[in-house]
């Protein structure tokens, strides 16, 4: 088999580097600041006045565009983990829906999530999860946090994007993106489409991509010998678009397919097939039979639990 490419570029980097950059140290205002405001404009689709059926039908159409396209088949099985290829121009379009999740530039996203599979549940993890559900869920991403990557951290794990200039100007504007976003819900459908379309959009997005770092890592089984606390947690398997099989990715980072019993339903993988058929994916990944075999857990391991 060919060499994973996330595992590629994942060396510790240089002690005097990490001792030279004291800002994972401090606690990140501007983000918790942000993402207390955020859940605050979430609450106003409480209000009548803000209500409308577009904008509960906007929401739904930017929670699936910007979760299960941008976030769940871009920039992590395809940018992250190369598990697929797809056609440079539906790439650039996923990477820039990806990006309206507002959840870090394609750099910044693709770096902390190569570095976690580097140090999964070990020191150096971002969100190492014996640091707690809470840390893992969303206090790693303001809190200080020595995992967090440095810029010579980003250009270490992510080469491949950082020579890229098209992902260095969506790293570098992923903000002022997402204001365009909110002025042309405004422009279209007033203060319910931002409401709705922005604010309750990004809560959902949030928090179910949070729960694959956080509820799965802690809750469910262990198909496979992973060697971390990653788990097979059912119900953000549904939520997060087939992410929450995570014990099958962290057993497989290469796979394109999480969900890999029938009863584990993994639509981020449906769609990979019918892009595959329309010709805009190809070189999917999957791993053997004899793969699978291998890393399976006994009996014991595999049992649900509460971890």
């Amino acid at each position: 088999m060919t060499q994973n490419p996330e595992t590629t570029e994942q060396r510790t980097p240089p002690l005097q580097a990490v001792a030279a950059d004291t800002s994972r140290a401090r606690t990140k205002w501007p983000t918790g600041i942000g993402l207390a405001l955020i859940h605050v404009g979430a609450l106003a689709a409480l209000l009548p006045a803000f209500f409308s059926w577009s904008g509960v039908g906007v929401m739904f159409l930017l929670w699936y565009l910007t979760g299960a396209i941008g976030v769940s088949l871009c920039f992590h099985r395809t940018l992250t983990h190369r598990s697929l290829k797809l056609v440079k121009p539906f790439e650039y379009l996923t990477a820039f829906i990806g990006t309206l999740a507002l959840e870090g530039g394609p750099i910044d996203w693709v770096s902390t999530h190569r570095k976690h599979h580097a140090h999964t549940d070990k020191d150096g993890d971002p969100h190492n999860a014996h640091k707690g559900l809470m840390w893992t869920h969303f206090e790693w991403l303001y809190r200080p946090n020595e995992g967090r990557c440095s810029p010579e951290e980003e250009r270490r794990y992510s080469p491949d994007l950082v020579k890229d200039p098209y992902y260095r100007f969506l790293d570098r504007f992923h903000v002022p993106l997402q204001i365009l976003l909110g002025v042309a819900l405004f422009h279209f459908g007033g203060w319910s489409w931002v409401v709705w379309g922005m604010f309750v959009r990004l809560v959902m997005v949030y928090h179910i991509t949070w729960f694959v770092n956080s509820a799965a890592h802690h809750y469910g089984y262990q198909t496979y010998r992973s060697g971390d606390k990653s788990t097979n947690c059912w119900w953000v398997g549904l939520l997060s678009w087939g992410e929450g099989w995570h014990n099958n990715h962290h057993a497989f980072p290469f796979s394109a397919q999480h969900g890999m019993e029938w009863y584990e339903f993994d639509l981020s993988w449906h769609t990979i097939k019918i892009l595959k058929a329309l010709g805009l994916a190809s070189a999917i990944r999957v791993p053997t039979p004899e793969m699978r075999s291998r890393l399976r857990a006994t009996p014991a391991s595999a049992a649900l639990k509460d971890r």
